[in-house]
């Protein structure tokens, strides 16, 4: 589902809200989390899951093509674990 496809879901689940509003509900609420995770915080969603950033040590690796080695840096990135319910709701 793409961004789009969530805010006109909810418009057509209430209908009472304005169109824009709704963008700005789910604007808002994608920012909030992107911003905590970039601060380095986690965002957990109890039942849905939990949203972090991870980082990854730097390391030697191959390059596919030549199959020379090459250097990685440390990175990070982001995650999401999902939550017990939504596993459960998923496997059932």
């Amino acid at each position: 589902m793409t961004k789009s496809e969530l805010i006109t879901k909810l418009a057509y689940k209430y209908p009472t809200l304005y169109l824009s509003d709704i963008e700005k509900i789910v604007f808002t609420i994608m920012d909030k989390i992107s911003n905590t995770i970039i601060s380095g915080n986690r965002v957990e969603l109890r039942g849905f899951g939990t949203f972090g950033i991870k980082k990854l040590n730097a390391r030697k690796s191959r390059n596919p093509r030549t199959g020379s080695t090459v250097y990685v840096e440390s990175k990070l990135i982001p995650y999401f674990r999902m939550g017990k319910k939504l596993k459960e709701r998923i496997n059932n």
